[in-house]
């Protein structure tokens, strides 16, 4: 069994967000630099059948050579390999997909990971766009997989309860929190990654059709109000402050 794994490194979800000069993008400045966190529990979904399957799993980024860190951790965890689709920053998620697509076509991987969404844009678009253009059954946002030698049972949380999604392999699946918990690395692990090779594929894309004009931090909250008193005092001034503030009675 083949799988392949996306991964996108994001700014740390507790760096303090700063937006750059160009009022177009955030100020890279300091900021740390992690695996956005739905791609970790697709890894940790993969290396666990690689130890149940015995399964061959690569990891891959697109991006510049910081992106080689996202693909570091990832050896350490357990991935066999990893490439990096090496190209500029890119925000577009359907030339990532289309990317991610063409180097996927004809490699015979069985299942390809991806978190339902990355931390950042939230496009939450990738892996559907990806199934598509490979024409692949797709099962989204999981919380449970079970996989056999040619098929797949998924299920997700929804409105009305729990869905079930079945399938053939090859297939792709996005996962979410609920699907496993992801393992940190080891310093064995550690230093064996840092004698892994990462394969380096030049990657030239379209121009995007999407692109970031303005970002804007939002706006400071108002400061809360103690309310004074016993329950009762507590009570009226409530419904005081609904009513005539926040007009919502």
């Amino acid at each position: 069994m083949k799988i392949l794994v996306a991964l996108k490194q994001v700014p740390d979800t507790e760096s303090k967000i700063k937006i750059a000069d160009s009022g177009c993008a955030i100020d890279q400045a300091d900021l740390k630099w992690i695996t956005s966190p739905n791609d970790e529990y697709a890894l940790e979904e993969a290396l666990r059948l690689k130890e149940t399957r015995s399964a061959e799993v690569t990891a891959i980024s697109i991006g510049g050579e910081k992106a080689k860190d996202v693909l570091r951790n990832a050896l350490a965890l357990g991935a066999d390999s990893a490439v990096l689709l090496k190209t500029d920053a890119v925000d577009d998620p359907l030339l990532i997909a289309r990317a991610l697509a063409a180097f996927a076509d004809g490699k015979n991987f069985d299942i390809l990971f991806f978190g339902h969404k990355c931390y950042g844009n939230d496009n939450g678009s990738v892996g559907a766009m990806t199934a598509e253009l490979l024409k692949l059954p797709q099962a989204h946002v999981v919380t449970k997989l079970e996989i056999s030698d040619t098929a797949f049972r998924a299920e997700r949380e929804g409105d009305a309860g729990i869905e079930i999604m079945e399938g053939s392999l090859p297939t792709v699946i996005t996962a979410q929190r609920g699907l496993n918990e992801p393992r940190y690395a080891n310093l064995k692990g550690i230093m064996a990654a840092k004698k892994k090779p990462i394969e380096e594929v030049d990657c030239a894309l379209a121009d995007a059709t999407i692109k970031i004009t303005t970002l804007a931090l939002p706006a400071p909250r108002a400061e809360g109000k103690r309310l004074d008193g016993d329950p009762v005092a507590q009570a009226a001034s409530l419904v005081a402050l609904l009513h005539n503030e926040a007009k919502v009675i």
